[in-house]
């Protein structure tokens, strides 16, 4: 189980509505304070992530989509923040439903932002919207709440096919989006929904914690939340050194891909562990010593395809074990980034794991072979993307904690699964997965027996920094390994 707080539990429609109406009850005075925190929390989201475009336009064109009820409510003061931050910035409001359908606190949002900008805020019709050819720098989805059930009637879809049309730098939606709205990113205000995780118009899904939940989750999904790097966070004890933080071991590369455990050592490094030892083919252990000194390499035999020999194994094995000054017998493992499909590096992989009994394993990239995921009995944890995944599901062992990346990274362990709502498209690119198994296995060596939370911490700050790194740069011109530079600033929250 993981810290109070690391996650939250993602809930169903009718779950969601028992909940909301259990904390609230149907009570406005209490419903109108959380109604102001996900608006607020809705604004600072849409103008931090706004920045992996680049700044946001201090005469910007906001388009905001209300609905009647409460979703309508959280757009129009997430609005009226925009524009408070943003002086010369103007916001066109669209009453998808015409403004007498409002509802009394969506109608007080409304009141409030024609009072905060009274000469920048105007109100469009659907037919002002459609017709808009200079289009907006910000649309703002509040037409629907998860209590919508389909279908959309057809003046309203009309509408947002419009708006889907129309030339806009970055789409939000609120909590979920409205029938066919396309989001770039979806604001989960409060409560993560399962519908929201299963629409592809979803976009990239952001949770807004607005204080709902505390504790431990009892569902068996739910999203991990920054807290999970909470430890992370604390100050070392004064009175410790190198071996208490762990000695992890990486074996890994050949000619055809250099690189990737280069990349994996570099992370494991900055995850904190305190030894790092990487056990490479011998022609590239000086080039590599050279660029990361702070690691211990040890250059292996190759096999003729260029990969690891098999007549190493012994040599693997002593030192797997060994203790001596200045060295600390190996507490993890990390198998597999750069290691090829060479037949006898396959071999050795397979018997490092059969004689390998309790030092728990990250097997990654070329590791994620059946028969290599299925030898030995060690606790492991696997980092599979969705094609790796679909063909290694069948040898995946019990008790194994199973990290899925993809654009919602899943880790799944003993029924659980835990949800990271964080990342992008930056990570779209080689070496993403390397240094993420690097991390993973840098966490792991610090605390061999908290596999779960290894692969939940090494994701989420691997995520949240990647998020730090497109809001510096963007998303495009930007080196995989620059991802490493932000994990400071994740910890010390610098840019959050």
């Amino acid at each position: 189980m993981l810290e109070p707080g690391a996650a939250h539990p993602v809930l169903t429609i009718d779950e969601a509505r028992q909940f909301e109406a259990a904390l609230f009850g149907g009570d406005e005075t209490r419903e109108w304070p959380a109604m102001q925190r996900a608006g607020r929390a809705i604004a600072d989201a849409v103008l931090r992530d706004y920045r992996e475009l680049g700044a946001f336009p201090e005469n910007a064109r906001v388009l905001v989509l209300a609905g009647k009820g409460h979703n309508g409510g959280d757009a129009l003061i997430a609005a009226r923040h925009i524009l408070e931050k943003h002086p010369r910035a103007k916001a066109a409001v669209c009453f998808v439903f015409g403004e007498q359908s409002l509802r009394p606190l969506a109608w007080r949002a409304h009141r409030e932002l024609a009072q905060a900008a009274p000469e920048r805020v105007a109100v469009f019709d659907a037919a002002a919207v459609q017709k808009d050819g200079a289009g907006f720098d910000l649309c703002l989805d509040g037409i629907f709440g998860f209590q919508f059930r389909p279908s959309v009637d057809e003046r309203v879809a009309q509408l947002i096919d419009s708006v889907n049309a129309l030339p806009v730098c970055l789409r939000a939606a609120v909590d979920m989006p409205s029938g066919s709205f396309r989001a770039d990113f979806t604001y989960a205000t409060g409560i993560v929904k399962t519908p929201v995780l299963e629409n592809p118009n979803s976009g990239r899904v952001r949770y807004l914690d607005l204080g709902f939940f505390s504790g431990s989750p009892c569902r068996d999904t739910a999203t991990l939340t920054p807290a999970a790097l909470a430890p992370l966070r604390a100050l070392r004890s004064s009175h410790t050194d190198k071996r208490d933080y762990g000695h992890l071991f990486i074996v890994g590369g050949s000619r055809k891909y250099p690189g990737a455990v280069l990349m994996s050592v570099q992370a494991a490094l900055r995850s904190g562990a305190g030894l790092v030892t990487a056990f490479v083919p011998e022609s590239l252990a000086p080039v590599f010593a050279a660029q990361v000194p702070e690691a211990i390499w040890h250059g292996m035999a190759e096999s003729p395809g260029g990969g690891l020999a098999l007549e190493d194994l012994p040599v693997f094995r002593e030192r797997v074990s060994e203790k001596t000054s200045g060295t600390a017998n190996a507490t993890a493992l990390v198998i597999g980034p750069g290691l090829s499909r060479d037949r006898e590096s396959f071999a050795l992989v397979t018997e490092i794991l059969r004689i390998n009994e309790n030092i728990p394993v990250v097997l990654d990239a070329d590791a994620l072979q059946s028969d290599i995921i299925a030898s030995g009995k060690a606790p492991r944890i696997l980092t599979p993307h969705a094609g790796e995944y679909q063909r290694v599901e069948a040898a995946i062992p019990d008790g194994a904690v199973v990290v899925r990346k993809g654009p919602l990274t899943l880790i799944e362990h003993s029924g659980r699964k835990y949800i990271s709502p964080f990342g992008g498209p930056v990570l779209a690119r080689g070496g993403s997965g390397d240094l993420l198994a690097g991390m993973i296995g840098g966490l792991l060596a610090q605390a061999p027996g908290a596999l779960l939370h290894a692969a939940c911490r090494g994701t989420v700050w691997h995520g949240m920094a990647a998020d730090c790194l497109a809001r510096a740069h963007g998303q495009h011109a930007v080196r995989t390994t620059q991802l490493l530079d932000f994990l400071p600033e994740v910890l010390r929250g610098v840019s959050q």
